[in-house]
């Protein structure tokens, strides 16, 4: 089993940034791929980005690209979200997931993941 602890979440006025942060423990590989949904109410959860941690090649959704950094940090385990120029769009929960056997072609279907974090809610807001 793996688990993974999100934070970073809050509220932030439009061209705001934040970072959030996932951290993995249990039985974690370097093989494994991590990356970010998103969810707003009444919609789909959606592809945000994602990062293989063992080549560090990144994938952004094209709503956030430009704007959203994902890094890495294999020794810690950790996941980080950089998000420059937030916009109300952005406004949603956030989830940190992690694949295991993730093939490029799931990459950005939530079915490819195979454990996720509680969320945490970022609101972007004038």
């Amino acid at each position: 089993q793996v688990q993974l602890v999100e934070s970073g979440g809050g509220v932030v006025h439009p061209g705001g940034s934040l970072r959030l942060s996932c951290t993995a423990s249990g039985r974690t590989a370097s093989t494994d791929t991590m990356g970010w949904f998103r969810q707003s109410p009444g919609k789909e959860r959606e592809f945000v980005a994602a990062v293989f941690r063992s080549y560090g090649r990144a994938y952004y959704a094209d709503s956030v690209k430009g704007r959203f950094t994902i890094s890495k940090d294999n020794a810690k385990n950790t996941i980080s979200l950089q998000m420059n120029g937030l916009k109300p769009e952005d406004t949603a929960v956030y989830y940190c997931a992690l694949g295991q056997r993730l093939i490029l072609s799931s990459l950005q279907r939530p079915d490819g993941y195979d454990f996720w974090g509680q969320g945490t809610q970022v609101t972007v807001s004038s």
